[in-house]
């Protein structure tokens, strides 16, 4: 790779197969970078960051495209850094080599990993979901703390569900707090966005099971038969619970049981648990394996 150096002004991104060096903060390429943490330009842009070589190199392996790779300078000589930067341009991509503040500034962090990405974002159609088999899906009502909708993503991944259906006004999945917490799982595992309207249109057509959590579900949810059919695991909001019409608008309300003071569950730990109760039961009918 060859480099171009630009200390101070900005110039546009290099050219692909090239390796632009950016040290200040006032150059217009760190200000486009910076202003991704707000969901306006992130929304505008149709990209979003993500911090960390083992999230860049994931990505790249699932086939997602790097658009501009930001490292800082804790990362020249280490050949990770340097395969992704070489794949990263083999794709057109752009290259930046930046100062350690440039790269904090961008990620907002004072102690920021030495490699970021810009990717595009990738939000699947509803009525592009086929759902068939043994498919699980998480539908999530208007989720709102992008660590919760991070760890539900990383769990429906370690469980091999299908995807993530994000009704109404929901966190945003692409925000740097929710893609950290995802752990790269948020490369693997399709969205999907809808309003509560499409969804329940959506569910009219469904053929499989559509399980609820609520606080005034009847049935235990460990004697539900969730095999051989496919599974859309509705959860609610934080702090609301499911509406009355999405509840409605469920074959099953579950409870999980609980014994101590606490009236409620986490919504990632509620979600994970109900998940791999899921699998297990596909896995106990499959002669687990």
């Amino acid at each position: 790779m060859t480099r171009h150096d630009d200390h101070t002004r900005g110039t546009g991104l290099a050219r692909p197969g090239r390796v632009k060096e950016v040290t200040s903060l006032t150059n217009p390429i760190v200000k486009d970078l910076r202003a991704l943490a707000m969901k306006k330009y992130r929304d505008q842009e149709g990209v979003f960051l993500a911090e960390g070589l083992k999230l860049i190199i994931d990505a790249l392996d699932l086939g997602w495209t790097i658009r501009t790779l930001v490292f800082s300078k804790a990362g020249k000589g280490n050949s990770l850094v340097e395969q992704v930067a070489a794949r990263t341009i083999a794709k057109g991509g752009d290259v930046l080599e930046v100062s350690e503040k440039v790269i904090a500034a961008i990620t907002r962090r004072d102690n920021p990993q030495m490699v970021v990405g810009v990717l595009e974002q990738r939000i699947q159609p509803l009525a592009a979901l086929r759902p068939r088999g043994n498919d699980v899906y998480v539908a999530l009502d208007r989720v709102r703390d992008p660590g919760n909708l991070g760890t539900i993503i990383r769990t429906a991944d370690a469980v091999g569900a299908k995807g993530i259906i994000l009704i109404g006004d929901t966190t945003d999945p692409f925000s740097l707090e929710t893609v950290r917490a995802t752990m790269g799982s948020v490369f693997a595992v399709p969205l999907m966005r809808a309003t509560e309207a499409e969804f329940l249109a959506w569910r009219k057509g469904f053929a499989g099971l559509v399980i609820g959590t609520h606080l005034k579900g009847a049935v235990d949810y460990r004697t539900i038969p969730y095999a051989n059919h496919p599974v859309v695991l509705l959860m609610g909001n934080e702090q609301q619970g499911l509406p009355d019409q999405l509840a409605a608008g469920c074959d099953k309300l579950a409870r999980i049981p609980q014994e101590g003071r606490a009236d409620s569950l986490n919504l990632a730990i509620a979600t994970g648990i109900m998940l791999f109760e899921i699998r297990r039961d596909a896995l106990k009918l499959d002669g687990g394996n």
